[in-house]
């Protein structure tokens, strides 16, 4: 029989084979090929007992992507979502997840949730600080309900990464999401509750037929790993269309003379804010690299 990981913990693993829910074990040639089964996979599961949904599994499918953080396959967009206020936003914070995803070339979506909290004019400082970015942002009210029909449109028919920190509103988002749900999930939601498999992990919540959303614990910062400073630049798209404008090959965007990004941003075309979330992100890597190279 063929599913989908929706969970994984402590060795367990939850596979959705049509509108039920399987408590798994992975075959030992897993570990032996260094494979490890994640959330999103299409499996191959043999049946042990249909009474009590229990069953192992014997093959991964071929997956489309992994992500490494957070630890998920075969994911269609991600879509980072932070408080338009209360908190307020933290735009580098949101860039550090944008450039995490662009590296891992998975395409994003941006929405701010609360906006039943802010005036007009924040909505659109926060949509001029995307402009050009190449990014759709949403705006949402999970109290309210704004805004969720345009979020359902842009979820259908995918499997979607969603993550933001605490208290931004993503579980209420989440949970106004999932109407009309034909699953039988009572079972697992008794399983992972007990004991051991307490511990918060990343988690594929079945929509709608086709799509999926996958929530992941919030977080509160990203550090950049497997990433040199040369590179920063690749994952901010807003750049691309300017850099064959700089006077030098390899322009770094922050102290070179005759710089294209520097001059869009000075035209307004480049956001500040990102701009200098760049040079913030761009000085880290320079200072990991140093710090490298002196344990050396």
């Amino acid at each position: 029989m063929r599913g989908r990981i929706v969970r994984g913990i402590a060795g367990f693993y939850y596979v959705q084979a049509g509108s039920r829910i399987y408590e798994c074990k992975a075959k030992g040639i897993f570990r032996k090929d260094k494979k490890k089964p994640l959330p999103g996979d299409y499996v191959k599961i043999d049946i042990l007992d249909e009474g009590t949904r229990t069953a192992n599994i014997s093959t991964i499918l071929p997956r489309t992507n992994e992500l490494i953080r957070p630890a998920v396959a075969n994911v269609d967009q991600a879509l980072v979502i932070m408080a338009a206020a209360s908190p307020a936003p933290n735009l580098n914070l949101l860039d550090r997840f944008l450039v995490t995803m662009e590296k891992q070339k998975v395409h994003c979506c941006i929405c701010f949730n609360k906006q039943d909290l802010v005036e007009e004019e924040e909505k659109v400082r926060l949509l001029e600080s995307y402009r050009n970015t190449g990014y759709r942002v949403l705006f949402t009210s999970a109290r309210q309900g704004d805004g969720l029909e345009e979020l359902r449109q842009v979820l259908a028919d995918k499997t979607t990464t969603v993550a933001g920190p605490s208290g931004v509103g993503k579980s209420s988002l989440i949970n106004r999401l999932q109407t009309g749900i034909s699953m039988e999930t009572g079972e697992i939601s008794v399983k992972i509750e007990r004991g051991k498999h307490t511990t918060r992990h990343s988690e594929l919540i079945y929509v709608s037929e086709g799509t999926y959303i996958v929530d992941t614990p919030g977080f509160s910062s990203i550090e950049l790993y497997g990433m040199e400073k040369e590179e920063l630049q690749e994952f901010f798209p807003e750049f691309v269309l300017w850099e064959p404008k700089c006077r030098f090959a390899g322009c770094a965007h922050i102290k070179e003379p005759d710089c294209g990004v520097k001059t869009a941003l000075e035209q307004g075309e480049i956001s500040r804010s990102r701009y200098e979330n760049y040079c913030q992100l761009y000085e880290e890597l320079k200072d990991r690299r140093k710090y490298r190279t002196l344990r050396q």
